[in-house]
């Protein structure tokens, strides 16, 4: 006898029905994990439930957005009043500086910057600027490093192309491409030998300071700062996508732990507070190339959305009253550490990865320097673990190429439960 589908599992069949795969973003379809995908109905602090009344310790946390967790009081309250004044007006407000003073406050870099809606718009629009302002062609970015889904940035892309295998996307034409060079991550050497080649039509280098796609990849300690002095060498501009890393890493991101000061600098994600807001800026001289003060155009009716800057304002005052990135560090460092002893006991090849409160489980010898390395991951153990881990009420990201994310709501009794959830995975997925 046929038994009735649960909630979740009605939820799914219709999705098929309406969106391309069932799903609005491609990694979200356990396509390179198996099984069906999880359908969510609620969040809360560090646990999200499904459908059908399951519960998840979470650590996709919206891809990092939620640092604060799941519908965290102060991000709510935010939220909610700023409903009540009035959902959109496609005019300025009074909410925008406030959130642009607390942007500013942790990257200097941004002396002057511009909200947008996502991620990719912020990276988007950086690049045509760069190119006005240049009046060069050319975009030097680096394999597995994912800067959005616009066309000439999805070259060697990591996050969900990587995901599916992809080695680009249908529909982006040659000339799109051709205007972007692909290298290496953390190869200074080719990037020199291209702009000695071609440094003169280099607009910019765009670069993840910490890259997070490929699942991740930490920086050599002298490839950023060789990106430093061979882009302003050169002429051309440095675009540090921390949409990521931004408020995540540190309260002003990698370029606040490292002391290297880009040209433009996207944000998104935590900036928004999980809201869909993101924001680039950097120099003034830079930023004032943009129309109504100068001939770049870029626009959107719902930047600065006053709903999303104030869910990007609480989170950012809270981030900024101290703490939080004390407590996120010991928690990561204890995740990590409880990783690597389970699977060295379990008899299981991996590496953690871990730059503060994001890391990546690599079923590799060592922590990979580049999307080549992470490629050499064991993708099939890693979907055994994932679902595993699953099984056992945990959540990680349904890719081997993503980060895990943790939130200021993770207790050290939530670490500890995954310490040993995933002990049990590692000899599941040997």
């Amino acid at each position: 006898m046929k038994t009735q589908a649960s909630r979740a599992e009605a939820l799914w069949e219709e999705s098929q029905r309406l969106f391309p795969g069932g799903v609005n973003s491609p990694v979200r379809a356990f396509r390179a994990v198996g099984g069906r995908p999880l359908v969510l109905a609620s969040g809360r602090g560090a646990t999200v439930t499904d459908a059908d009344g399951t519960s998840y310790l979470d650590f996709i946390g919206s891809w990092g957005a939620l640092i604060l967790g799941h519908a965290a009081p102060d991000v709510v309250a935010a939220v909610s009043a700023a409903a009540g004044r009035g959902m959109s007006f496609g005019m300025p407000t009074d909410a925008e500086p406030q959130l642009a003073h607390l942007i500013r406050s942790a990257f200097p870099s941004m002396e002057r910057m511009r909200f947008v809606s996502s991620g990719t718009e912020a990276a988007m629009s950086a690049i045509r600027l760069a190119r006005g302002v240049t009046g060069r062609a050319r975009v030097v970015k680096f394999a597995g490093c994912y800067h959005g889904h616009s066309d000439g940035l999805l070259a060697r892309a990591g996050s969900g192309v990587t995901t599916l295998g992809l080695p680009g996307s249908a529909g982006v034409t040659n000339a799109a491409a051709a205007e972007t060079t692909v290298l290496p991550y953390n190869d200074l050497g080719a990037v020199r030998t291209v702009f000695a080649a071609h440094g003169e039509t280099v607009a910019a280098v765009i670069v993840e300071p910490v890259a997070a796609n490929m699942g991740v990849v930490r920086p050599s300690p002298e490839f950023l700062e060789g990106l430093r002095e061979v882009t302003e060498r050169h002429e051309s501009l440095l675009i540090f996508d921390e949409v990521i890393t931004g408020f995540r890493v540190a309260f002003g991101g990698t370029q606040g732990r490292t002391g290297i000061r880009p040209d433009l600098t996207c944000l998104g994600k935590i900036a928004g507070g999980g809201l869909p807001l993101a924001v680039y800026g950097g120099r003034a001289d830079v930023m004032d190339a943009l129309a109504p003060l100068g001939p770049v155009y870029q626009a959107g009716t719902l930047s600065g959305n006053p709903v999303a800057v104030a869910a990007g304002t609480a989170t950012l005052r809270h981030l900024s009253s101290g703490g939080v990135y004390a407590l996120l560090e010991e928690r990561g460092a204890a995740l990590e550490a409880g990783l690597v002893e389970l699977a060295r006991r379990a008899g299981v090849v991996c590496a953690v990865a871990r730059e503060a409160s994001m890391l990546t489980v690599f079923f590799t010898q060592r922590p990979p320097r580049n999307l080549v390395e992470a490629e050499g991951s064991d993708t099939e153990r890693f979907g055994r673990f994932f679902r595993a881990m699953l099984t056992r009420g945990i959540l990680i990201p349904p890719s081997q190429f993503e980060a895990w994310f943790i939130s200021a709501a993770h207790e050290p009794a939530d670490i500890a439960r995954t310490v040993e959830a995933a002990g049990e995975a590692f000899r599941e997925a040997a």
